[in-house]
């Protein structure tokens, strides 16, 4: 029977180890996972209803990107870490039950310690089979002050996990910064991009039929097109640098590939101006920075782990009472209740003293040096960030000059095309330099933004409050929104806390001859100024009037010397400013060249306007004042 027990045993644990040789994932358990994990990163997201404003795509990145959501649970993680570690505090209850066999009794004799002889006869006091029962309760109070320094780590270790879940949700904004005003510039000359790409090829066909029937040299008929297919190249590169942000911003706020979205076409926010209290900046960011905050909770720590390794050193006192019960019927009691104070203490431990002392001094240094080093970079980091905005925001508005100036340049071009094919191939070649200066406006624009998020990120700035639990879309953004402009104006202080809007435009346009269609001219007007971050409204109530008047001159050598008299007044009709744009145009004024002509007209004014209809700004500090 032994012999056959033995030979089960050793068949199982000889089939055990043949169990354990490496077996790797099959081809169909990877593809499951594939399409588990497809399923997942996508996983109850709010559908996309309507075009996505810059303050609903960071809301959303902060709801459904990845990085943010391994952070939350990381965070998690340490709390739950945190509240179990607490549990080692309390003392030990320790419940056991038991049950004992002997196949004979348990007994012995006793042997005289004089004579060496035997004095009783064998005798058990013991059963063959017994039951046992204990609950007893003990309490170290050296591992209580282990186990509360340990609960006191694991706290900062919640503290460091929320810094660095705020970093990330600080870094999201930055890179949204970047992504979605660069896609929003994409998006709004797609349109442009592709009428203007036909317009190139047509105007290449047309140039190598003119080269080939000899209306045009071939020498300039070649530059032309050489001149042509630049200008097609260089507006490619940049529609693919503008729509890569596409696909970022998409990544960011974790939406399907697959998934068409519109960005809402909204006016473009101010740009504050540069900000000069640096030394309130400076000291911001070093009580705000999320990686200051980490290192002060990592120097807390250390302090914790000193005292853990110094109390190690004392001896260890711990007290023991509990309830057994053994059914031994021999017992003259079966239960009873006892209770013991055990002291101990390993003293060759306190040769370790000296060495503790030394380690926490060079931890202590250790970390001040560390804390130092990185707030000198918190500091460069501020500076940097200002002067990186300073130069930002300087190239915006040379970039926003040059595509005014190009814009212009384009619609004069177009006012005076006539049937001759260099007219027709300089107007293409003045339009592709307008649409690539736009396209570099916006880059420039999103650069601005992004230095500007550097600033915010540099000093510390809390993007959302920490109290805020809930993942409705449109309150994360509405709170979002709040907290973002709140930052800015603490940090620019540049606006009261109520922020004017600008005075909103309404065009007029007047004399046109007849066959010209109004309408088509004031909407295309409107359509300037607007892509000039001009509020232009058909409401008549509460608008500004920008009127303009064409006057016409007499003919001379088949042309005519035409302008544009262009006033500007408030609600009230209270004249702010007279300017007037003239250039010669063909007597017969086709629709064309006189919408051209008036878009040119219009651009001309944009500084005007911007500088008539902008709101007063309040400083931070004067609006507190009242």
């Amino acid at each position: 029977m032994k012999k056959h027990l033995l030979s089960v045993l050793s068949a199982s644990l000889l089939a055990g180890c043949a169990n354990l040789a490496p077996e790797p994932f099959s081809s169909e358990e990877i593809k499951a996972r594939v399409v588990r994990d497809r399923q997942e990163m996508y996983r109850d997201q709010a559908p996309i209803l309507k075009p996505i404003t810059f303050h609903d795509a960071v809301a959303r990145a902060l709801t459904y990107n990845l990085d943010y959501r391994l952070k939350l649970m990381e965070s998690a993680l340490s709390r739950g870490i945190s509240d179990s570690s607490a549990f080692d505090l309390l003392p030990r209850l320790t419940a056991s039950a038991g049950y004992t066999w002997r196949n004979n009794d348990s007994g012995g004799t006793s042997v005289s310690i004089i004579t060496g002889e035997e004095t009783l006869s064998p005798s058990t006091s013991q059963e063959r089979q017994l039951r046992l029962y204990s609950a007893e309760l003990s309490w170290n109070i050296l591992d209580f002050g282990l186990s509360y320094y340990r609960a006191k780590q694991a706290g900062d270790e919640v503290n460091i996990a929320e810094e660095r879940r705020r970093k990330v949700q600080q870094n999201i904004v930055q890179d949204m910064r970047n992504s979605y005003w660069r896609a929003l510039g994409a998006q709004r000359l797609l349109v442009q991009v592709a009428q203007l790409t036909r317009r190139i090829e047509h105007a290449l066909e047309q140039s190598r039929q003119a080269e080939a029937s000899g209306v045009l040299p071939p020498a300039q008929a070649l530059a032309y097109q050489r001149a042509l297919l630049d200008a097609l190249t260089l507006i490619t590169l940049k529609r693919q640098e503008l729509e890569f942000a596409r696909h970022e911003l998409a990544a960011l706020m974790n939406i399907p590939p697959d998934t068409t979205f519109e960005l809402a076409d909204a006016p473009e926010d101010a740009l504050p101006p540069v900000p000069v209290q640096l030394a309130e900046l400076e000291t911001r960011a070093l009580e705000s920075r999320p990686e200051l905050r980490e290192e002060d909770y990592r120097a807390r720590i250390d302090g914790f782990e000193a005292r853990r390794q110094l109390i190690a050193l004392l001896p260890g006192i711990e007290f023991l009472g509990g309830s057994l019960y053994d059914s031994n019927k021999y017992l003259y009691n079966n239960s009873w209740y006892n209770g013991s104070v055990q002291i101990s203490w390993n003293v060759l431990k306190l040769a370790a003293y000296p060495t503790v002392k030394r380690t926490q001094e060079a931890r202590e240094q250790t970390a001040e040096a560390r804390r130092l080093a990185l707030s000198m970079a918190v500091i460069t980091q501020v500076r940097v960030a200002i002067e990186r905005y300073k130069l930002a925001l300087l190239d915006y508005r040379q970039t926003d000059e040059s595509a005014r100036v190009d814009q212009r340049l384009a619609q004069i071009s177009q006012a005076g095309v006539s049937s001759r094919v260099e007219s027709e191939l300089e107007a293409v070649r003045t339009e592709s330099r307008a649409l690539v200066t736009q396209f570099q406006r916006y880059a420039a624009y999103a650069n601005a933004q992004t230095a500007l998020g550097r600033i915010l990120n540099s000093v510390g700035l809390n993007v959302l409050p920490d109290e805020l639990e809930t993942r409705d879309l449109a309150a994360v953004a509405d709170e979002l929104q709040r907290s973002l402009d709140a930052g800015e104006r603490d940090v620019f202080q540049f606006v009261s806390a109520e922020a004017p809007k600008p005075q909103s435009l309404r065009i007029e346009i007047l004399s046109l001859p007849a066959g010209i269609s109004k309408p088509l001219i004031v909407d295309a007007v409107s359509e300037r100024l607007r892509g000039n971050r001009l509020l232009v409204t058909s409401d008549t109530a509460a608008s500004a009037v920008f009127t303009m008047k064409l006057n016409r001159g007499p003919v001379k050598n088949g042309v005519e010397r035409s302008e544009w008299l262009m006033t500007l007044r408030d609600p009230s009709g209270k004249l702010l400013a007279t300017r007037n744009y003239s250039t010669v145009l063909t007597p017969d004024l086709p629709q064309r060249s006189l919408q051209a002509f008036a878009e040119a007209a219009a651009l001309s004014q944009v500084s005007l306007l911007r500088e008539q209809l902008a709101p007063t700004t309040v400083p931070a500090t004067t609006a507190a004042a009242r």
